[in-house]
């Protein structure tokens, strides 16, 4: 499993179960393996979204699945579903924990071909077909933030705004009237520094700030 290092970052295949479902297919003699990834926030959701791809392939010859879930990987489950013991959910899960990911389900939905694979083409195919889905596109990184809207002058505005890179802030918006308000977000791993940098330019008079 993914190490719980808090600064070390997670990732998903979306940011919320109803995002698409990605999909990869590959064949290996004669055997074909179709792989449905998707974001799973919950443990719950995670084994509605296996139960349902399962039902919609009931004809297939396996279905095996594993998930990840929590901030940081910290649940995780996978099933054989009737492959020899440790050579199709395990691998899954080790392919999905090879990539930081976490808040993610994963179902490889197998045909037979009529071709036996092996313990270690199953391992393999089971882990490709996982690979290959992954590869389908971007992998979405996982951060907890907080929001901040700050008001300040003008003349300070260049300043905090060179001061506020090392906190690596995304400013969502900036509106310009009297003053200036930036609306923004910092990870949760910087927010008890940029508190306090915020604190002690406001106890200076040089801006306002609270969380929204």
């Amino acid at each position: 499993m993914p190490e719980t290092n808090p600064k070390k970052y997670f990732y998903s295949v979306g940011r919320a179960d109803n995002d698409p479902v990605r999909t990869a297919e590959i064949k290996i003699r004669r055997s074909v393996f179709i792989c449905s990834l998707a974001h799973a926030g919950t443990i719950e959701s995670a084994k509605a979204f296996i139960s349902r791809i399962s039902k919609e392939n009931k004809t297939a010859t396996h279905n095996c699945w594993a998930y990840i879930v929590g901030d940081k990987g910290e649940i995780s489950h996978s099933s054989d579903a009737g492959e020899p013991a440790g050579t199709a959910g395990k691998p899954m899960l080790n392919t999905l924990a090879g990539h930081g990911m976490t808040r993610v389900a994963a179902v490889v939905t197998r045909h037979f071909g009529g071709v036996k694979l092996g313990i270690r083409g199953l391992i393999e195919a089971y882990s490709e077909s996982v690979e290959a889905a992954l590869d389908q596109g971007k992998l979405v990184r996982l951060v907890n933030t907080r929001s901040f809207r700050i008001r300040l002058a003008y003349d300070f505005n260049d300043i905090f705004l060179n001061l506020i890179t090392r906190f690596e802030p995304r400013i969502r918006d900036t509106r310009y009237s009297d003053i200036v308000e930036h609306d923004l977000e910092v990870e949760e791993i910087h927010v008890p520094g940029f508190e306090l940098f915020l604190t002690e330019y406001r106890d200076q008079g040089r801006l306002k700030f609270e969380t929204c």
